[in-house]
């Protein structure tokens, strides 16, 4: 199954939902989606519908970069509270940064051990 076949569903939630700027595109056997979103809700129904169709983000063909409008926080930094269950990478894929710059940004909050991440922990997620 082709990767954009694979999350045509996602690609149709992302045009219902009014996501501006659109952009799916393939480069090799990952697809890249981009766009922005015009709440944070709309939002987070799309890495809803990413983690119902790869449960624990594992595939790895998907790069999803999806803004908020309007929004945008204070010093290019996002935050993120940690959920039962999240990794660095995979809240990495979410926020479209590699998992070593948030742990890097975090090491007061972590740690030395990117893998001793706790829920309620709140994390800066570096920009791009």
């Amino acid at each position: 199954m082709a990767v954009r076949d694979k999350y045509q569903s996602l690609i149709d939630l992302a045009n219902q939902s009014g996501v501006s700027n659109l952009q799916v595109s393939e480069e090799g056997d990952v697809l890249h989606i981009s766009g922005t979103a015009a709440s944070e809700d709309a939002k987070q129904k799309l890495w809803d519908e990413y983690n119902r169709l790869d449960p624990d983000m594992r595939s790895g063909d998907l790069i999803m970069n999806v803004e908020v409008s309007g929004g945008g926080s204070q010093g290019g930094e996002d935050s993120y509270t940690v959920k039962s269950g999240d990794t660095l990478s995979a809240i990495g894929q979410r926020h479209g940064v590699a998992w070593r710059d948030i742990h890097e940004a975090n090491k007061d909050v972590i740690g030395n051990d990117p893998d001793k991440i706790r829920p309620g922990q709140k994390l800066r997620i570096p920009s791009k």
